[in-house]
């Protein structure tokens, strides 16, 4: 049985300078790395904490906010800020007018960040500037706004160093100081220089060229793009290494690095996203072919079913989008041990054809009163994964595990939405779990030695029910049922119910919030499941109202969200961190969903959405040895609907097209009704 303790944090928020804590009001933070060094920007706003502070951490070690390497004990980040010093205004390190954001048309990330102080306007561009050592640049220029002469010093540092410069601006003078920042090559400490300028490397202004790109006519959807192509390549590791939720759990999950190669290989990190899968392949996944979860091997009764299957169709996905075969003859045991274990005698359900075991998709166990059962989520992703295993085994020509991985992915798809006895859907739509017996798990009732927090929903008294909860959509979202179908609005009712359960500021729970082991909140995972959902329903006010409470979190800013949305009531539970997993949703969403870009194993498939009130959206995405150069816009003026290309279209209608693959660049114009 999973021990309770290991999710208990001995990092106390309340202990140590306030920019120990990630949850500071307001915050946000700007994410820069090359899998060498990593960086946040932290920018606190609101009183709490260094209002601009820098965090710098080595990718490979996996730590708090408070062990960051440019985070001292006592002062924070404090003396990583700008301080300037002159005679007209003494000291000012207070920031006013501040504004952040990523900097736009420039030809790599670069966090942008202009305040104001004293007499002084000051700009800060912070940026990785090449993609073979572990440097950040910082870019700091100094305006004075008086029409008198300034003369003045800016310090700055690093824990105990402290560098100085002084300098004398005359009216509506710039002043530019470049500061460079390096881990020194045992990983464990910070160097920091003043340099002269600084230009960016020639692989990384080529590498960002490569990658996909995306306007979409809405500032917001631009700016969610934007933040997750660029932040989730910088959080992964030269050896793809990275945290399931950064500064919180320390520790890696194969669901979400799964997720995160998705998001890369759509985006056209395609490198990265393979350092992810090679990692995956030989370190999480045993010869016996179960897969680590939160860093460590479980019981069978509790491994979490879904992870096989997340990881197979993540590979599927990368195959496909790139036409590279080389990592499944590489890893080939491996692949076919992780689609077998699905179909261990252990888990198999006889009566149904269904996967049962003690573990739910969210974490909750049998502590938590979870009893053996079906899973929906560890049906559908099984299904999904048996299915991608079997589309690899076929590209390399395995015929028979093809067959067998596909005739077993049929019968747990057909089970899982069969309308009898133990079928995973009901008068709601779709459910969450039933019993071995058949019996919907509606309750659950921890036991004593759960050792859950005091207050938290779990522990009360009263009813803790496990319907409806936010996974019952993954199926609509990954197309595995016609989002006309009677089930998909009988279920996204359902989900409704988790919209503002216990607060009141916007989001969904992750399920019904009275069997929550830890605070009511709403997360930006669940919320994304139900958004692409609404998005492959056409349901776009309600998919529009879900990004819009993702611009009013903290976070915002920069777009990067932590994990969830509350506040915890037990010291002993972590921190909330930054979940790198949301930015591959995020990805999802834009490209595959509303872009509609969606790769088969013959031809390429386009379905894009015209959101409403976009009146045109332009795309330009790495796709096998090309890109697919993509224009979508409303046809209703002309009244001519369907698609163009220089491709040849195998078939189209008014919603999508099949094209062939071309060695080359594929253009293709969509006019939607």
């Amino acid at each position: 049985m999973i021990n309770v303790k290991e999710y208990l944090c001995d990092d106390d928020p309340a202990k140590g300078h306030p920019d120990v804590r990630t949850n500071l009001k307001d915050v946000s933070y700007f994410f820069l790395g090359n899998g060498h060094v990593q960086a946040a920007v932290q920018i606190a706003p609101s009183g709490e904490g260094t209002p601009i502070g820098l965090l710098i951490m080595n990718p490979e070690h996996l730590g708090k906010k408070r062990e960051a390497l440019t985070c001292d004990p006592d002062s924070g980040l404090e003396n990583t800020m700008i301080r300037l010093i002159s005679a007209q205004t003494a000291k000012t390190t207070g920031t006013r007018a501040l504004e952040a954001g990523w900097l736009e048309g420039y030809e790599i990330p670069v966090a942008q960040i202009i305040w104001r102080a004293g007499n002084f306007q000051i700009a800060e561009y912070f940026y990785c500037p090449n993609l073979s050592h572990p440097v950040i640049m910082r870019e700091v220029r100094l305006k004075n706004t008086i029409n008198l002469a300034i003369q003045a010093r800016l310090k700055t540092g690093v824990l105990d160093k402290v560098i100085e410069e002084e300098f004398y601006l005359e009216p509506e003078e710039i002043k530019k100081v470049m500061l460079r920042y390096t881990l020194n090559s045992s990983g464990k400490q910070v160097n920091l220089d003043l340099v002269p300028e600084a230009g960016v490397g020639s692989k990384a202004l080529q590498y960002w060229k490569e990658k996909a790109r995306a306007s979409f006519g809405s500032p917001i959807l631009d700016h969610y793009f934007t933040a997750s192509q660029f932040q989730l390549p910088a959080i992964i590791s030269k050896s793809g290494k990275v945290d399931g939720s950064i500064w919180q759990h320390n520790r890696e999950r194969a669901r979400d690095q799964a997720m995160m190669a998705v998001g890369l290989t759509l985006a056209g990190h395609h490198e990265i996203a393979y350092r992810i899968l090679n990692r995956m392949l030989e370190e999480f996944v045993t010869r016996k072919g179960d897969i680590i979860y939160s860093s460590k091997a479980r019981g069978l009764d509790e491994v979490e079913l879904d992870q096989n299957g997340t990881l197979l169709f993540a590979l599927k996905n990368y195959v496909l989008w790139t036409d590279s075969q080389e990592i499944i003859t590489k890893h080939w045991n491996k692949i076919a041990a992780a689609a077998e274990f699905l179909l261990s005698d252990v888990f198999l359900h006889s009566r149904s054809g269904l996967l049962a075991n003690r573990r739910e998709y969210w974490g909750r166990h049998q502590t938590h009163g979870i009893v053996k059962g079906m899973e929906l989520a560890h049906q559908l992703f099984s299904a999904i994964g048996l299915s991608a295993a079997s589309t690899l085994a076929s590209l390399v020509s395995r015929k028979s595990e093809a067959l067998r991985w596909n005739q077993n992915a049929e019968r747990i798809k057909n089970a899982t939405f069969d309308e009898a006895q133990y079928g995973l859907i009901d008068s709601r739509g779709l459910i969450k779990r039933r019993g071995i017996d058949g019996v919907i798990q509606e309750i659950i009732k921890p036991l004593s030695k759960a050792q859950l927090p005091e207050g938290v929903p779990l522990s009360l008294k009263g009813e803790h029910r496990l319907n409806p909860d936010a996974t019952s959509v993954l199926p609509i979202a990954m197309g595995l049922i016609s989002p006309d179908s009677p089930l998909v609005s009988l279920t996204m009712d359902s989900v409704e119910k988790l919209w503002n359960q216990a607060w009141k500021d916007g989001g969904y729970g992750r399920y019904d919030v009275s069997s929550e082991p830890d605070s009511p909140g709403s997360w930006p995972i669940a919320s994304l499941f139900i958004a692409r959902s609404y998005a492959e329903t056409g349901n776009f006010d309600k998919m529009w109202r879900i990004l819009e409470w993702f611009n009013s979190v903290p976070g915002s800013l920069s777009g990067s969200w932590f994990e969830f949305y509350g506040q915890h009531l037990d010291p002993h539970l972590s921190q909330e961190g930054i979940a790198p997993w949301i930015w591959a949703e995020m990805l999802i969403l834009l490209i595959h969903h509303i872009i509609g870009i969606q790769p088969e194993v013959d031809h390429l498939r386009i379905r894009p959405k015209l959101v409403p009130g976009i009146e045109k959206i332009e795309a330009t995405v790495p796709l096998r040895d090309g890109k697919i150069n993509i224009e979508i816009k409303s046809g209703h003026k002309k009244k001519t609907y369907g698609f163009r290309s220089d491709g040849e279209i195998i078939q189209s209608s008014e919603k999508e097209a099949y094209i062939s693959y071309s060695k080359n660049d594929i253009w293709v114009e969509a006019s939607l009704p």
